[in-house]
């Protein structure tokens, strides 16, 4: 069982002890050091955070303590209930609030939760602020509500209707084309609040859903990370409906993949390639991924004029070079669209708008549509971590011995040969090594990942 704290929030199992898995007690402490963070950070006389979780089994119990812990600072919560981690990014500046908590666990399975900690914009906090609070949360210096001070929790279940309505209002979301071009497609909601959100948001776009484990229960039909080697069912669903495609969304609804008409995969890595695509066809600009996405973004945006550039492995980092170089669209190989005309922040709903939009504007299937990219081939693969097991080391000695290659170290070590490119590093959210690898074909992918997991092992052994 595990607990990890990290760039992406506070992460872990339930069940177990205190300190070592996400229990009652952790969620209370490091939900009241968020909360005396918020109220150090803003130091005014009335405090508001919006709440929101996805439909995982945990997720109602961790929601009570969360909120009724901030009620007991002094802080008054906005309940969305069931929602979606976009959603209550775009709920928190909508409400004026000084902060957010979505409680999800993202891709991880059922057993797994999380507290995804966001500041006054909506935006995930930066390592330096997540810092301060897990300071907050190992000291005694919390200071709480007295009984005539104590916080209010007012119910909004709105939210999901105003984040589509939010979508929609996009200017390069083309709501005749895609109303025209009658689209059938196969959504998996994964039991989650995708299977809520996505199917409204494409009966306003005049879409017809045919739904695939949409019933929010938490109960998750298959691993809820949307890869592949997962969704069995959603490719012979999408064949036997005869639809134009199908979408699959991790419980949280930050992460986007879609399925062509014949059942295959699109790739996740090229739903942000897509959605540039169309964005950079209309406003012309650059564009930011992180160091683990295709390279095809890259050829994308070049091919419009602009500029491309990667940061360091997860959202904030993303989100900052993107503010950085002013980009018109970035986000996440693994399926999460940033589009700052929206908010800053990974959202399937927006990816889903922007993809229809291109896709009713060319008048292609979804399998014509990737041929029309530049093709690569991507493995991910992952190495369980053990007490014994030196990562910086290992990735030390990696470095050192490729130094006559083109190296980026800002998160793990990315090797970057001509035609390919490896990149190992420790992950934010589960206890493992990352090995993701780009080629020109599966097999030089699948191949170059399994020698660096092999080189891992002989000098973790040596």
């Amino acid at each position: 069982m595990t607990l990890i704290k990290s760039i992406s929030g506070i992460r872990g199992t339930i069940g177990g002890q205190v300190g070592d898995n996400l229990t009652p007690i952790d969620a209370v402490k490091f939900a009241s050091a968020y909360g005396v963070w918020i109220k150090q950070q803003r130091n005014k006389e009335n405090y508001r955070v919006v709440v929101g979780r996805d439909a995982r089994i945990s997720g109602e119990m961790i929601q009570n303590l969360v909120m009724n812990t901030l009620v007991g600072l002094g802080i008054h919560v906005i309940d969305l209930d069931l929602s979606t981690t976009p959603t209550v990014e775009v709920a928190v500046p909508m409400e004026h609030a000084d902060g957010g908590i979505i409680l999800t666990a993202s891709h991880n399975p059922k057993q797994w939760n999380a507290l995804k900690l966001l500041n006054e914009k909506g935006e995930f906090l930066d390592a330096n602020e997540g810092a301060k609070i897990l300071e907050i949360a190992e000291s005694d210096n919390m200071d709480f509500a007295d009984v005539d001070s104590l916080g209010k929790i007012t119910t909004n279940s709105a939210y999901i209707d105003l984040h589509i309505d939010e979508v929609l209002n996009l200017p390069l979301v083309n709501i005749e084309a895609i109303k025209k071009a009658k689209f059938k497609v196969v959504v998996d909601g994964v039991n989650s609040t995708g299977g809520i959100a996505i199917p409204l948001l494409l009966e306003r776009l005049g879409v017809h859903p045919v739904k695939l484990f949409c019933d929010p229960t938490g109960h998750f039909p298959h691993n809820p990370e949307p890869l592949k080697e997962h969704l069995g069912d959603l490719s012979k669903k999408v064949i036997e409906e005869h639809a134009d495609f199908g979408i699959v969304v991790d419980p949280d609804v930050d992460r986007l993949a879609f399925m062509d008409e014949n059942g295959d995969m699109f790739g996740e890595e090229y739903t942000l390639v897509a959605c540039a695509d169309y964005v950079l066809s209309k406003t012309p600009g650059n564009t930011v991924s992180n160091m683990s996405s295709t390279r095809a973004l890259r050829d994308i945006t070049e091919k419009h004029g602009g500029t491309y550039q990667a940061s360091a492995v997860g959202e904030v980092n993303v989100v900052k070079l993107m503010k950085k170089n002013k980009v018109v669209i970035g986000g996440e190989g693994n399926g999460g669209i940033i589009y700052p005309e929206s908010h800053y922040g990974r959202d399937a709903l927006v990816g889903v708008a922007l993809f229809l939009s291109l896709l009713a504007e060319k008048k292609m299937s979804v399998s014509e549509l990737r041929k029309a990219y530049p093709n690569y081939f991507m493995s991910k693969k992952k190495i369980q971590l053990t007490p014994d097991l030196d990562v910086d080391g290992i990735l030390k000695t990696i470095e050192n011995r490729y130094q006559s290659e083109q190296l980026t170290t800002i998160d793990g070590v990315k090797i970057d040969f001509a035609e390919s490119w490896v990149h190992l590093r420790k992950s934010n959210t589960e206890p493992i090594i990352r090995i993701y690898t780009e080629a020109k074909s599966q097999a030089e992918a699948d191949a170059l990942a399994d020698k660096f997991i092999e080189e891992i092992g002989s000098i973790a052994n040596s």
